[in-house]
C-alpha cells in the first residue's frame, strides 16, 4: 500500500465484542511503527447514568454499558458519529448485529479511505436478495474493498479478562490477513490465518444455531450425553450447509478456532444457549429474554435460524437439515423444546 504512511485502525461497533477487541487493537498498535497510535471506535450514542456513553468512555476508559469493569487503553477513543470514526482509517474492524450491517454501509459508501481494506467480525448471514450470502461480501459489494473474516471460540468477557484463547483469520488476500493479524494477535488472543473466508465466516454464524439446541437441552436438564450428541449433530449440519451452498469450504477448517471449538464454546457459555435454557425454564419467548437478559445485545441464533430457514424453504432442502429446521420451529411456530431430541 504505497500510498498509505501508517495504517490507521477504527472499530465500527462498541459493544461487549467490540470493546474487547478494542482493549487488544488499542495496546498493539502502539507495538509497530506502521500504526497510528490513535484507535476509533464507533459508538452508538446512548445516554447512561445520566451521561453519554462516548463521553463516559473516553474519561473514564471503560464501556460501562456493555463491558463493565474492564479498562481500555487511553488511545481507544469512542466516537459517536460513523463519518467521523472512520476519516483517514485504512483498517475497519466490522464488529455489530449484522442487521445493522447493511444501513452501516449505505452511510459509509464513498466515505472511506480509497485504500480502506476490513475485517468482519459479525457473525449471520443476508438473505435480502432472495438468496444466501455472507456479511463479508455484503461488505465488500456496498464499499468495494477486500473483507476479511475473524471467527473463534471467543466469548467477549473472557477474551477482555485476558484468559488465553485462539481464533482465526478468513482472508483471500494474504496481505490484508497480516495486516489485521498484527492488530489483533496477543499472547492471550491467538490468531491464525486461512484462506477460507466462507468456511470461517459460516462457522461463525451457524454455531449460534448449534448453541440454541444445546441450551434447550440444558433447559429440559437431558444431561451431558444428549448435549453431546445435539452438539455433534449440529455440527455436522453446520459443515453440510456450507458446502452446499459455497464450493471450496474445507474440511479443515472445521477444526479451526473458528470451527469445532467455537461450538463448544459457544453451546457452554454464550448467549444463545443461556436464552435457549431459560426459555424452556420460564416458558417465556425469545423476543422477551433478548430484552430481560442481554442489556441491549442481540441474539444472533433465532435470527440466523429463521434465515437459514428460509434459504432451506426456498431450495426445496428443510428435510435434508432436520437440526436447523426443528430450532426454527421452535423458535418461531411454538413446537415445544422436546422437539429438539423428539423431531431429528
Amino acid at each position: 500500500m504505497t500510498n498509505i504512511t501508517k495504517e490507521k485502525v477504527c472499530l465500527i461497533g462498541s459493544g461487549n465484542w467490540g470493546s474487547a477487541i478494542a482493549k487488544i487493537v488499542g495496546r498493539n498498535v502502539t507495538k509497530h511503527s506502521a500504526y497510528d497510535s490513535e484507535v476509533r471506535m464507533w459508538v452508538f450514542e446512548e445516554i447512561v447514568e445520566g451521561q453519554r456513553l462516548t463521553d463516559i468512555i473516553n474519561s473514564r476508559h471503560e464501556n460501562v454499558k456493555y463491558l463493565p469493569g474492564i479498562q481500555l487503553p487511553e488511545n481507544v477513543v469512542a466516537v459517536p458519529q460513523l463519518l467521523d470514526a472512520v476519516k483517514d482509517a485504512t483498517l475497519l474492524i466490522f464488529v455489530i448485529p449484522h442487521q445493522f450491517v447493511k444501513g452501516v454501509c449505505e452511510q459509509l459508501k464513498g466515505n472511506i479511505h480509497p485504500e480502506a481494506r476490513a475485517i468482519s467480525l459479525i457473525k449471520g448471514v443476508d438473505i435480502s436478495k432472495g438468496g444466501l450470502h455472507l456479511i463479508s461480501d455484503l461488505i465488500k459489494d456496498h464499499l468495494e474493498i477486500d473483507v476479511s473474516v475473524l471467527m473463534g471460540a471467543n466469548i467477549a468477557s473472557e477474551v477482555a479478562e485476558e484468559n488465553f484463547c485462539e481464533s482465526t483469520i478468513g482472508c483471500t488476500n494474504r496481505q490484508n490477513g497480516e495486516a489485521f493479524r498484527k492488530v489483533l494477535n496477543s499472547p492471550y488472543f491467538r490468531v491464525a490465518i486461512v484462506d477460507d473466508v466462507a468456511g470461517v465466516e459460516l462457522c461463525g454464524a451457524l454455531k449460534n444455531v448449534v448453541a440454541i439446541g444445546a441450551g434447550l437441552v440444558d433447559g429440559l436438564k437431558m444431561g451431558e450425553n444428549t448435549k453431546a450428541a445435539i452438539i455433534r449433530i449440529g455440527l455436522m449440519e453446520m459443515k453440510k450447509f456450507s458446502q452446499t451452498f459455497y464450493k471450496g469450504v474445507r474440511d479443515e477448517t472445521y477444526f479451526e478456532s473458528c470451527g469445532v471449538a467455537d461450538v463448544i464454546t459457544t453451546c457452554f457459555g454464550g448467549r444463545n444457549r443461556r436464552v435457549a435454557e431459560a426459555h424452556v425454564t420460564t416458558g417465556k419467548s425469545f423476543e422477551v429474554l433478548e430484552q430481560e437478559m442481554l442489556n441491549g445485545q442481540k441474539l444472533q441464533g433465532t435470527l440466523t435460524a429463521l434465515e437459514v430457514h428460509h434459504i432451506l424453504k426456498a431450495k426445496h432442502m428443510v428435510v435434508d437439515f432436520p437440526f436447523f429446521t426443528t430450532v426454527y420451529r421452535i423458535c418461531y411456530e411454538g413446537r415445544p423444546a422436546r422437539a429438539i431430541v423428539d423431531d431429528i
